[in-house]
Parts: C-alpha cells; structure tokens; sequence
C-alpha cells in the first residue's frame, strides 16, 4: 500500500523537518504486520512529496493469533486487499511513522507546524463503500478539493466492469497534523472496517483525532457508527460525547433510531431467505445436506433442528469463522445422537474436495457474489462437475432492487467485499448456462418483497439434476 503527502510550500523541503523524517534517507518501520517505509520520490525547494510504503503480509496475519477478523467474504482469509488499498493498516503505519506530526510538533520548525500550508495527498487505492458521494461528503466539509477515479477490476477485461476502489487526490491548505489525523481516522471509514478488536479505548481514539472538527461534520453519525465497526453501546457513548461539544443532544438519539430500523430490516429478510432456502431443501427430499460457505452456521442452525436432515455439513475457508459457528451451533453440548448429524469443514471453493461428494443437497447462500468474476469457473467445476448433489439452492442479491435502498448511492454494490451483483437477467442467463453444461434443470424464485419493475431484493435458483 502505498500514498504521498506533498507541499509547494517554499522551501518545501520543510517538509522534513514536519515529518522528522530526512529527504535524503530512507527511513523503515518495524510493524506487527510487516513493515512501513518512509522516503522522498521528489525534494527540490519548489516541491516536496513523501512516500508512505506500507508492506503487509496478508498470510502471514492470518497465520498470527486473533487476525484476521475474518469477516466479510469467501476469501476473506488468505485472499485479500489489505496489502494493496489504504485501511486501518494505512492508519497504523501512518501513527507509527509520523507520530511527532501527528501530535503537532516539530523540534526545529514549530510555527510552521501550527501553521496552514499547501498539501496534497494522493492515494492510488481506496476502497469505498458508498463511492464517489460518501467520498465527497467526508472530505469536502473539512475544505478539501478531491480529484477521485474509479478503479476497474481489471483493465485487460472491462467488461468485468469497475472496483470498489478509487485513486483519489486530496489538496487543501492546512496544518500537517490537521492532515494526518483526518486520514488516521477517516481511511478505516471508507473501508468500513478494521483489522483489530474494537472496544472503549478506540472511542478515545475517536474522540482524540476528531478534537475540534467531528462534532460539527455533517457525516459525523456515519463516521462514528463505521469507526466503532457498528457496535452500538460504543456508539452511543462516543455520539453522547460528541453532542456535549455542540449542544444538541437529540441527534445521537436520532442516529440510533435509524440504525435499529435498518438492522431490523436486514434481519427480516435474512429471515426470509433462510426460510426460503430450508423450504427448498424440505422440498427436494434431501437427507444430507452441505452448506458451502456456511459462515457462523445461521442456515445450519436451522437445518440441524429439522430432524428430517440425518447427515449435514457446513464448509467456509475461515477457521475462525467456524469456531464462531461451533459456538452458535453449541457443538460442545449437543446431545450425542444431534451431534453425530453434523460436521464442520474448513476447505475452499476454488479445489476440487472429496468431502463434498455423495450429497443429496447443496446450499449456497449469498456467496458467489463474494468471488471475483475469475473464480466463478473454478466453482462453477468444484460444485456441479465434481461434488454434483442432486439439488443446488443458491440465493444472491436481486442487483436491480438496490434502487430501493435510499442510502445506497448508485452503482454501488449493498456489502464491501462484493465482487459484483446480478440484475435477474444476468443471474438467469448465468445459471442456465451453467445447468445446460452440467446436466442439470433450473427454476428461479423471488426472495423477499417484490417490486412490480425491481423485482425482489434476494433471487433464487435451484438447480435439479437430470439424473436424479
């Protein structure tokens, strides 16, 4: 990962001397997750820029006790962006690197660290959920001008379509450290997430680096909530706070209302699709079940308590994932005979695994839109040519329907860590290719309220085999 911090400030390789950091020196940061490196690409007295080159090793952070989080995706794990796009990595190196600019001091420079002066920030990778407007409304407000371009997912094949990422350019005049602590915290907002655990000291951290300006921004309900990883108690804490700064103590009330209200709407169509998805496997008569991509085992829970089901397994890439699932599943204290019903498997969906075979039924919920567009053939070959159940229930969402979500901008994806989303034709012709080759039939159910244009906001397939 990688980002520049430039001035025209003249001389502008005062810049050094901001940074504690010499031009003519490459400077390297020993990290819990790799390393950091600070050097000059360019140092005259009309221009200076800094290099930030962070170095993370995303194998070697899920081979360490307690990270990754593991949430997010299929491929979460070993597969990922973390050591390419700025996110809270970005802001930990930029804390330890930086960490005298940050506090506003400069040894032998003072009144030019506490004074405004021409910057100019370039970041070649952000991802960000809510696109080019969330972008805009978090930095315009604090008087940046921003030049932002989507990433493709691959310019070599752009029907693919874009990225969640941008190249973005951030120029102000400003202090340095007014600069460095909006990046500190708002990177892991537009990433909306975080590499570590997030308890009560990251409110401090909040309330730290958002001293005299996040208590007046217009997003500062959307920054708290995703800078807090969505945990409410912390939220109200921190948005309690941060009214006592500006008197109006209703907001934080209001925020939380809606965020109840937008939980509340999630899981009631989780709900409804799992309800759809266990009617599905009911009507194929199925008596062993694969849940692939199981994640924390939601779907298994209810497979499990339906007696009908005499041999079920779950499978997800994280073996994190799957003590969350055991737990949910409470494997420890089932009675014997429950227990022997079910299994879980750490494996991918990319290899060919004997496991898989000799299934009645394959469940697949909203997964494959967690695979970039180059796997899906890989998949495609593991499920129905080597594992071939008889029935595949696969949901995912309904991309047509996002419209009606009014705090979606558009064009934007409905989770982070989605590599695409099918309108209804794009999913049908999909699955209908996939069954001709395989030798399978297919049928299509709407999941969730339908919209007489939009259709529903989850859609369905389940596929039959020909054989069978």
């Amino acid at each position: 990962m990688y980002l520049t911090i430039a001035t025209t400030h003249v001389p502008a390789t005062d810049l050094g001397y901001l940074l504690h950091k010499r031009p003519g020196k490459l400077h390297s940061i020993s990290l819990s997750f790799g390393q950091a490196h600070v050097f000059y690409p360019e140092a005259s007295e009309s221009r200076c820029a800094a290099a930030l080159l962070i170095e993370v090793d995303p194998v070697e952070l899920v081979r360490k006790p307690g990270g990754p989080s593991g949430e997010g995706g299929l491929l979460d794990q070993y597969v990922n962006d973390r050591p390419y796009a700025a996110s809270s990595f970005t802001s930990v190196a930029l804390a330890r690197a930086f960490s005298t600019a940050l506090g506003g001091r400069s040894k032998d420079r003072q009144q030019l660290a506490e004074s405004e002066i021409p910057l100019e920030v370039q970041i070649p990778a952000v991802p960000c959920r809510g696109g080019e407007v969330f972008l805009r409304r978090l930095f315009e407000p604090l008087g940046y001008q921003i030049a932002a371009a989507r990433l493709a997912l691959d310019e070599k094949f752009p029907e693919w379509g874009e990225s969640r990422y941008w190249s973005i350019t951030l120029t102000a005049n400003k202090k340095l450290q007014d600069v460095l602590q909006h990046l500190y915290l708002l990177l892991p907002v537009l990433d909306d997430d975080k590499h570590y655990w997030v308890g009560k000291d990251e409110v401090e951290k909040l309330l730290r680096s958002g001293s005299g300006w996040l208590s007046a921004h217009p997003e500062r309900e959307e920054i708290t909530r995703r800078y807090l990883k969505h945990q409410r108690h912390l939220m109200r804490e921190a948005l309690a706070r941060l009214t006592e700064e500006d008197g109006d103590p209703d907001e934080a009330a209001a925020a939380q209302a809606a965020e109840e209200g937008v939980l509340e709407e999630r899981i009631s169509l989780n709900q409804q699709r799992m309800g759809s998805v266990l009617a599905a496997l009911r009507r194929s008569g199925a008596k062993r079940v694969l849940d692939l991509g199981c994640g924390e085992g939601r779907l298994l829970a209810l497979v499990l308590a339906d007696s009908s089901f005499t041999d079920i397994a779950g499978m997800d890439v994280s073996p994190r994932i799957l003590e969350k699932a055991a737990e949910r599943l409470r494997l420890d204290s089932l009675p014997p005979r429950k227990r022997e019903r079910i299994k879980l498997l750490q494996g991918s969906l990319m290899y060919r695994d004997a496991r898989l075979a000799g299934y009645d039924a394959a469940a697949v919920v909203e997964v494959v839109e967690h695979l970039d567009p180059p796997r899906l053939a890989a998949f495609e070959r593991v499920l129905f040519e080597h594992a071939r159940p008889t029935t595949v229930v696969m949901t995912t969402p309904n991309r047509e329907y996002n419209a009606k979500f009014e705090t979606l901008p558009a064009g934007m994806f409905r989770h982070k860590d989605h590599r695409f989303e099918w309108t209804r034709v794009q999913f049908q012709d999909w699955a209908n290719r996939v069954a001709s080759q395989h030798s399978y039939a297919v049928s299509f159910l709407p999941v969730g309220e339908e919209d007489a244009a939009l259709g529903a906001p989850t859609q369905m397939a389940i596929f039959r085999r020909g054989d069978a």
